[in-house]
């Protein structure tokens, strides 16, 4: 398992000079678009990344990167994971493949913050 934080930044750019000319990490090579309002940022094994989108109310996303997310989800339905309580979002009721690569659930803890659990999308 590994966290990827996702860090609010109010300028795209000014965040990616900061993140990549002082602290070295690189911008991800898949990422072309350096408009994007999401941009990932590896460094050493680790990474963040960086986006636009504000929540709201503020609050804290994490990426969980793990290997079977359907598996994963199944089993939080099983101790008690209810999906109602973001009945209108998707990504809360079930994995979904996403355009980016990936396939995701989200869990909204308690207190608002959001848990994105993920893997590499299979090929269909």
């Amino acid at each position: 398992m590994r966290f990827v934080p996702i860090l609010y930044v109010t300028d795209i750019q000014r965040a990616l000079a900061f993140y990549t000319d002082v602290l070295d990490f690189m911008i991800a090579p898949y990422d072309k678009d350096l408009t994007s309002p999401v941009i990932d940022l590896p460094r050493d094994g680790a990474k963040l990344q960086l986006t636009t989108l504000r929540e709201n109310p503020p609050s804290i996303a994490i990426n969980v990167d793990v290997r079977e997310v359907d598996e994963l989800f199944t089993k939080y339905l099983s101790r008690g994971l209810d999906p109602s309580i973001k009945a209108g979002s998707p990504v809360h009721q079930g994995p979904l493949d996403q355009s980016w690569g990936t396939r995701e659930f989200y869990v909204t803890v308690p207190d608002g913050n959001t848990l994105r659990f993920r893997s590499e999308a299979s090929e269909a």
